[in-house]
């Protein structure tokens, strides 16, 4: 059996087509917090950090 082989460039997302993508851009944005759990973790990070250095 022979799998299918995508083309290069063309793929379809749901969330993109909804505009679920922008508005959660937007939201990103204007609050400054990321909404990908890597961003909130880098972020949170970031913060945790520069306490501990405010505080030496």
């Amino acid at each position: 059996m022979k799998k299918s082989i995508p083309v290069p460039g063309l793929s379809f997302s749901w969330k993109r087509a909804l505009g679920i993508t922008k508005l959660k851009q937007k939201i990103s944005r204007a609050t400054g917090i990321p909404m990908s759990k890597a961003g909130v973790e880098r972020k949170i990070g970031s913060t945790i950090i520069k306490i501990i250095q405010k505080h030496k």
